[in-house]
């Protein structure tokens, strides 16, 4: 593979040569700058072998290198060779600092408008950087065998789930434009399209996504960008007169016939090919957030249900997972994988199950500590006893979305002392941000700090983002609001839905991560002034009573996890069988504090 994957580099970089190049930049994008992407874009990983969903490469005649986030660097130096390839921490060492440092004097760095923000791009031309870019991508001209674009089918998302019809939302998001005195706006995110819509697709792994572009114009009307033969005549009866379909071919035609007009373009969202060919045709572009990031994220009353119910079908699939690790897990007979795949057998018994809604991460012992850690054939250990093990997983309805974490120790002995201790304080930060009440107008970055104090208080923390949000059967990781210090300023808002998932991961040993899927609701307060919002949980599976210590609990943390544990039994008990439910009972049974409360 090495001697491919050198070939691979060499023919990359005599393509550059030949189009007068100094250099190259391949991010791991398709031209919706998704997570998730279909084989014919996994283009970082046709070049380098790095199959981690954040990263990129920059190509120079005489070095190359690949980068990657905390997340991954751990499978960056795996899956790379370190004689092709300089190794480095994104953030630590950008590209653009790297590329600063190691290019030529007044070097050409090429880069493929369709895979990059305007606002990524600033990051290198803000360094100092030439960046030309090309039509045609390179990788594209030397990839013999690069897979088709998919062509999955278009279906229509009914309005007993979808609970807004299209019409109403094109309205919307056109009354939106009016407001802002824009024209038009370019829809590039395909979680966009589907909501706005009402359609759902296959074309990537996941996430119900039919790939495509749109223009939505002020007075309602809709073009439509994608291959004809996604759309079935019931999905083109389903979309109605006023959205008007095209070939991609027909995309920058109609971006020409918007000369003079004021176009909406998320400088952050959007391939930065949208605003150059918008301003050459005469355009004025208006950078502005994608206008239904926000209408999409607040989910009606028919969405807020669908995932409840959702969710309460899925966690009698995790309580009987659970109850399975219980009974087999510490004979030593199972691995990661085979866990993973019990878990997923479960769920396709599940009704209106449609997939995983991510690859989940099914971790033993040390691999916990990877925190986005992806078992494959070659990194399979077995689960052992007396180890704790991670596993976040997820799951597609057709009515809802899930994602869960249970961190769960693999006996028949008492867990060590230590691991009790930091698991119980990722518990009450779940719990803080559980339990949280807090006023209109705050935003995700001023509610992180509260999952992390008990771990802050004996100097611990995690690096990653305390929650993210969720779509209603769409992407598992949907913007604009996330719990994190690096969060957008963006408010929480009622009918969000967002995980809830401190952890803590000590590196060879272990890793803890508690997640639930919460959802924004109105807090009920009687007086008069500011309006608050509170969290409902949505996941519905107990949480390992050994690997929590009670006496680390105050009264109020205690009642919050007796009470929780109750309403898991009484909503899912009645759904499993006998012994399923038998063990579900002990499972929830009550804590009873026999010691002091020590309130830390």
């Amino acid at each position: 593979m090495t001697a491919e994957m050198s070939d691979r580099l060499a023919r990359l970089r005599q393509e550059l040569s030949a189009r007068g190049l100094s250099g190259f930049i391949v991010p791991r994008a398709d031209e919706h700058l998704g997570e998730y992407v279909p084989a014919s874009a996994e283009r970082l990983a046709w070049l380098t072998g790095f199959t981690g969903s954040a990263g990129l490469a920059a190509v120079l005649p005489g070095k190359a290198a690949a980068f990657t986030d905390g997340r991954y660097v751990l499978q960056l130096a795996a899956q790379t060779d370190a004689e092709l390839w300089e190794r480095r921490h994104i953030t630590e060492e950008p590209p653009a600092r790297w590329l600063a440092a190691n290019a030529p004097a007044e070097a050409s760095i090429g880069y493929d408008p369709l895979l990059i923000s305007e606002q990524g791009l600033a990051v290198y031309t803000d360094a100092g950087l030439s960046m030309v870019p090309v039509e045609g991508n390179p990788i594209d001209a030397i990839w013999r065998d690069r897979p088709l674009p998919p062509v999955a089918p278009a279906i229509p998302h009914p309005l007993e789930h979808a609970g807004r019809s299209a019409d109403e939302k094109r309205e919307q998001i056109a009354g939106l434009l009016r407001e802002a005195r824009q024209d038009a706006a370019v829809i590039s995110d395909p979680a966009s399209i589907a909501w706005l819509l009402n359609i759902r697709g296959g074309d990537v792994p996941y996430t119900p996504f039919v790939l495509g572009f749109a223009l939505v114009h002020a007075d309602g009307g809709t073009e439509l960008f994608l291959d004809p033969a996604k759309l079935t005549d019931q999905t083109r009866a389903w979309l109605g007169n006023t959205v008007s379909v095209a070939d991609r071919a027909a995309l920058q035609p109609a971006l020409r016939r918007l000369a003079g007009k004021r176009v909406r373009v998320d400088r952050s969202g959007s391939p930065v090919w949208f605003a150059q060919q918008l301003r050459d045709a005469g355009a004025v572009v208006v950078a502005d957030r994608d206008p239904c990031l926000l209408p999409k994220a607040c989910k009606n009353d028919v969405e807020q249900q669908g995932f409840r119910q959702a969710h309460l079908r899925d966690a009698v699939a995790v309580c009987r997972f659970l109850h399975f690790l219980s009974q087999f897990g510490a004979r030593g007979e199972e691995t990661e994988l085979s866990v993973a795949d019990r878990l997923l057998a479960l769920r396709e018994q599940v009704s209106g199950f449609r997939g995983e809604s991510f690859p989940a991460i099914s971790a033993a012992g040390e691999n916990g500590a990877i925190i986005h850690y992806r078992v494959t054939e070659a990194s399979n250990r077995p689960v052992r006893r007396d180890e704790s093990y991670l596993i976040d997983s997820g799951a597609q309805y057709v009515d809802g979305t899930t994602d869960i974490t249970r961190t769960i120790w693999i006996g028949p002995s008492d867990p060590p002392s230590e691991l009790r201790e930091r698991v119980t304080r990722v518990m009450k930060g779940h719990i803080a941000i559980a339990t949280l009440v807090f006023p209109e107008g705050v935003s995700g970055a001023h509610l992180d700090a509260f999952a992390r104090r008990a771990l802050w208080q004996v100097g611990l923390d995690y690096d990653h983002g305390t929650g993210h949000g969720v779509g209603s059967y769409l992407s598992v990781h949907e913007g604009p609001v996330s719990l994190s210090r690096l969060a957008a300023p963006v408010p929480i808002a009622a009918g969000m839905v967002l995980s809830n998932e401190p952890g803590y991961y000590l590196p060879q040993r272990y890793g803890i991560r508690m997640e639930n899927l919460v959802l924004v609701q109105p807090a009920a307060f009687v007086e008069a002034g500011k309006r608050f919002l509170q969290f409902e949980t949505l996941t519905l599976a107990p949480f390992d009573r050994r690997l929590i210590d009670p006496t680390l609990l105050d009264a109020a943390e205690l009642a919050w996890l007796n009470g929780y544990h109750a309403r898991v039994l009484a909503e899912v008990g009645p759904r499993l069988d006998a012994a399923d439910r038998s063990w579900l009972a002990e499972s929830c049974g009550a804590y009873r504090l026999r010691h002091r409360v020590h309130h830390r």
